[in-house]
């Protein structure tokens, strides 16, 4: 393990947060290295898919091949973070129809998230990228609409340099088990609760 630390929040080991602590909570021989790693972001708060992509650019910064699959948003979203990381070197694929309720034939719909994840699980069986992030997946699980046993089944197969970054709300058990880190977000209010739009440049 390197020297260099990382810049992490103190772990549930640090006891009382209210003063600064003195003594680190860990012991570094109890830390051990993985050849990869999957995060899960989900809950109902803001920041899901944003803290992804800011995995994104670390990945980048590394030379790592990098990919991601977005299950929701389609072509039409010209979204600023699809723009830079296309800038990057990233692979990125739209390979959904957006919001379902915006849908005219939801079989079409659902026919296209069953598609991405076919996509998606060669994508990870394939092994050329360090990075592959399966934004907003947890929706097709929840719908129904693909088997998130069989997700569950691709993540904890994955080639061992893999990392994986699943985003979305009401994550699927069988994937949040698999999952290394598991982050909940939690709304403490919104801007949407006060009828504020979602704002570009901020919100995509």
């Amino acid at each position: 393990m390197s020297d260099h630390e990382p810049a992490s929040e103190p772990d549930d080991r640090a006891g009382d947060r209210s003063e600064p602590l003195e003594e680190r909570p860990y012991q570094r021989d109890e830390l051990t290295g993985a050849p990869s790693i999957v995060l899960v972001n989900t809950g109902d708060g803001k920041g899901k898919s944003t803290a992804a992509f800011g995995t994104v650019i670390r990945a980048v910064a590394l030379d790592w091949p990098v990919a991601v699959v977005q299950f929701l948003k389609s072509s039409d979203w010209n979204t600023g973070e699809e723009k830079v990381c296309r800038g990057l070197g990233v692979e990125w694929f739209t390979a959904g129809d957006g919001f379902t309720w915006d849908s005219d034939d939801l079989d079409e719909t659902r026919a296209k998230a069953v598609a991405a994840w076919g996509f998606a699980a060669d994508l990870i069986a394939d092994g050329r990228h360090r990075l592959i992030v399966l934004d907003e997946i947890s929706y097709a699980m929840t719908w129904g609409w693909i088997d998130a046993d069989e997700v569950a089944a691709a993540v904890r197969g994955r080639p061992e340099t893999v990392n994986l970054v699943l985003t979305g709300r009401d994550m699927a058990e069988q994937v949040v088990d698999v999952a290394d880190t598991v982050t909940e977000m939690v709304k403490v209010k919104h801007a949407f609760d006060r009828g504020i739009r979602a704002k570009k440049g901020i919100d995509y």
